[in-house]
């Protein structure tokens, strides 16, 4: 008895615009079930509509899956047995088909003008019809159409659809689909240029490159009855269909850029790690069992199966992502986190050079555990290399007030005797002061740390008093307590 064959699905993504979230689910749950059965994952561009292609969308689509680190095992810069894996570049294979399949009378030219189709539509609207073709040229004679082809006449191919009985395929989340032919129109498979569409190149293919199972998203659930017509047509076997859940906003609505981020490009801009995005995307429509949520990479791969696919929609819930994302920064080291984060400082106006790489590390260490982005670690950390330029308002008011400029004065100057700038003797020395003062500890905590850094939290006082040294904790504790003695306090709200 011979073994099944080796499991080959794909990503076809068309290159005219950023790579939605949704593409992404779908390339990951494309990637996950290839890595968890040792099967093969392609990546196949559908740039066969020549007026939407967009060339930086392409260079843009590549980058973000391999930020993401969905790499392809055929496809684009990789090469493989089944190339070229750009459309563009495989025409006069679909054009053969398109010609086999006129001459096995699956298909037929059709010679309507754009200006007659137009016309139809409109006349079809008036009569609150359905818009589709009325299949006139149906009708012509193959031999009068093949001498109407060879003489030049502009046309393009359509699908034979059969007018009476049903078309079936089974789902493997929803079962058996079927749809009644009559309402299903005679779609267009090659146009007048002699590209094809969408529903031709995508099922030869399927076919040539040996997919074995189409994951995608179930808004092509009404053209697959047109791609087993197809395959039926061509006497092929058709892969099993997979129709993943649609993702959904929190609102119920489609998730779009008009209400906020929604491309692979978005959250890496807005400071998410790409295994945050994994392993978020993955439990969008797909749970192993049971309540675990962090799921490192490798944990997906093993767990990761079709039947456990929801078919329900899926909600998007980006409190939930980032919530996910300060799992990953309390699991991540600050080795991991200094290439990513140091020239984001940078960029923000540090000089990467004045500060010696040590100091970066300790800066990253005591913020990432508080942090839920990366972009959290330049607004709330810039206090480790400029002086505070304003005081949060509501704190400036609660712990900036009468005798405050005293009692920072107090501080600075017992910091001043220290013999040692440490933890435990800062520590101590804390305690001491607000005993002897009849004050809590944190009637001295929450001022001083205002002082030194302009905001209300952060990382722990004392371990944040000793990276940044003594010299500058006692100097912004000085200014501190001139501008409240003064009267002069910046301040501004805290985002």
């Amino acid at each position: 008895m011979s073994s099944p064959p080796r499991a080959r699905v794909r990503f076809a993504p068309s290159p005219t615009g950023y790579l939605h979230v949704g593409g992404a689910r779908t390339a990951l749950f494309n990637w996950l079930f290839a890595k968890h059965i040792g099967g093969d994952f392609l990546l196949r561009i559908e740039d066969t509509d020549q007026t939407r292609y967009d060339a930086k969308a392409l260079v843009d689509l590549i980058a973000d899956l391999k930020w993401l680190g969905l790499n392809w095992d055929e496809g684009p810069e990789v090469g493989g047995p089944h190339a070229p894996y750009f459309q563009s570049e495989r025409l006069p294979l679909y054009q053969e088909h398109a010609k086999k399949l006129v001459d096995g009378g699956h298909a037929y030219p059709c010679f309507c003008t754009a200006a007659r189709m137009d016309e139809l539509r409109e006349i079809q609207k008036r009569n609150n019809l359905p818009t589709s073709y009325d299949r006139l040229c149906r009708n012509i004679p193959p031999e009068t159409a093949a001498q109407r082809v060879a003489a030049g006449e502009k046309h393009v191919i359509r699908l034979k659809v059969p007018f009476h009985g049903d078309t079936v395929f089974k789902d493997f989340l929803r079962g058996t689909i079927t749809y009644q032919n009559r309402i299903l129109d005679d779609l267009v498979l090659l146009k007048t240029d002699l590209f094809p569409t969408y529903h031709l190149a995508n099922v030869v293919d399927d076919h040539f490159m040996r997919i074995t199972h189409v994951l995608r998203g179930d808004e092509w659930i009404p053209s697959t009855p047109r791609h087993v017509l197809l395959y039926q047509a061509f006497g092929w076997e058709p892969p099993t269909f997979v129709h993943l859940p649609v993702i959904l906003g929190p609102d119920g609505g489609k998730l779009s850029k008009r209400k906020g981020a929604a491309s692979v490009g978005d959250y890496r801009t807005l400071g998410y790690l790409p295994e945050t995005l994994i392993n978020f995307l993955s439990l969008l429509g797909w749970n192993p069992g049971g309540d675990e949520e962090y799921m490192e990479r490798d944990r997906l791969v093993e767990m990761f199966t079709l039947e456990k696919i929801n078919p329900k929609s899926a909600v998007f819930d980006e409190k939930k992502l980032e919530w996910l994302n300060g799992q990953y920064f309390l699991k991540r080291d600050v080795e991991y986190f200094l290439p990513l984060v140091k020239p984001l400082w940078v960029a923000a106006g540090v000089d990467g050079n004045a500060f010696p790489e040590s100091y970066f590390r300790t800066a990253i260490g005591l913020l990432k555990d508080r942090s839920k982005r990366l972009p959290d670690f330049v607004t709330y950390g810039m206090y480790f290399f400029r002086e505070p330029q304003t005081y949060d308002e509501k704190s400036a008011k609660k712990y900036f007030g009468a005798g405050a400029d005293a009692l920072l004065t107090n501080l600075h100057d017992a910091i001043s005797a220290l013999p040692d700038f440490q933890t435990a003797l800062l520590e101590a020395l804390y305690k001491e002061t607000a005993e002897k003062l009849g004050l809590k500890g944190g009637d001295l905590i929450h001022p001083t740390r205002l002082a030194i850094s302009g905001i209300p939290f952060g990382p722990g006082l004392f371990e944040l008093m000793v990276a940044l040294g003594k010299d500058t904790v006692l100097r912004r504790l000085g200014v501190a307590a001139d501008a409240v003695k003064s009267g002069n306090i910046k301040t501004a709200v805290t985002v």
